[in-house]
């Protein structure tokens, strides 16, 4: 073997691999602590992000049919029949829109106006009056819609004012309504005579008297007032909560997908370094690093190789080394 030549590698025997380069073995880096770790990890990883990705997707055609319910019963509620109210408390996503009748006298001294709120791309409010029924306990019922500012004196004027003595009230059955809701104000500090969000949280501070935890919304407020169409319940139908749990169900089966193609990529290049051992094809040590320059000193004297000789060359050794005959 040419002097300086690598020698190829030996299996552990010490005698050359039979059979071929890297044959056996080339795989027993599996069983090193480190991809020990690796493995457990994939192993882990991979079904827990599949797990999550199932989770959101279900979520999404659970909303997915919820939003089919709900048209349905929006089609079955406009031609069935009214309930009392007693019979559809607490509002659920199954009793939410159907429609509601209870019996009573509006509060006209505590009416409210419910401001910001958009109907067909327009801006005005609802006309919110209390309806006491029998019970003690008072309804809101939203009358209608107005356009309009609720801060103007002009369009409140144009409220119409509520039905006196007692009253048999039909309506769309609402849940009560939260800070995500649209249209609504959650902050404070709205003029007397105004309410942000129709809850029975909200209305508990104004009213001198007990409120159903739900309102209805009617279609016979007045005249001037236009019907306001019943909701869908909350965290039901295709609503931007929908549309990120199938966002999430997308990033979890592309991390799994990740973590399976790190692993591969882990996997071949460990592969081909030991294939590289195995054919004797070693990474480069780094040397000591660059040695001096043409004219710096060598390791025994001043010349690029060596001790300068006689006439200062910097080969004095191999003029040393030569034989007589050499000379000659």
């Amino acid at each position: 073997m040419p002097e300086g030549a690598k020698r190829p590698y030996r299996g552990g025997g010490g005698g050359p691999i039979a059979g071929g380069p890297y044959r056996g073995g080339v795989y027993r880096f599996l069983l090193t602590p480190r991809w020990w770790g690796i493995n457990l990890f994939a192993v882990l990883a991979i079904p827990f992000c599949l797990f999550m990705g199932s989770w959101q997707l279900g979520r999404f055609e659970s909303r997915v049919d919820t939003h089919r319910e709900q048209q349905v019963q929006a089609d079955d509620a406009k031609v069935a029949k009214a309930e009392p109210l007693a019979a559809l408390l607490p509002v659920t996503t199954e009793t939410s829109g159907r429609q509601a009748s209870a019996t009573g006298r509006y509060d006209a001294a505590h009416q409210l106006l419910v401001p910001d709120r958009e109907l067909d791309e327009r801006t005005g409010f609802y006309v919110l009056t209390p309806l006491r029924t029998e019970g003690g306990k008072a309804l809101p019922v939203v009358r209608g819609w107005l356009p309009g500012d609720a801060d103007s004196k002009a369009d409140v004027a144009k409220v119409p004012a509520p039905p006196a003595g007692e009253v048999t009230v039909t309506g769309a059955l609402q849940s009560s309504e939260g800070p995500s809701t649209r249209g609504v104000h959650s902050e404070t500090g709205l003029p007397k005579g105004q309410l942000g969000m129709i809850s029975a949280a909200s209305l508990v501070n104004i009213l001198p008297y007990g409120v159903y935890d739900a309102w209805i919304t009617t279609d016979k407020g007045g005249a001037g007032l236009t019907p306001v169409p019943a909701a869908a319940p909350p965290n039901s139908g295709l609503d931007l909560k929908a549309f990120q749990n199938l966002g999430y169900t997308g990033e979890w089966f592309v991390f799994a997908g990740f973590v399976v193609f790190m692993w591969f990529r882990l996997l071949r290049r460990e592969v081909e370094a030991e294939r590289d051992l195995a054919l004797g094809i070693t990474p480069e040590e780094p040397g000591p690093g660059p040695g001096p320059g043409p004219g710096g000193p060598g390791p025994g004297g001043s010349g690029p190789g060596g001790p300068a000789g006689p006439d200062g060359s910097g080969s004095g050794g191999a003029e040393r080394t030569r034989s007589p005959a050499g000379v000659a």
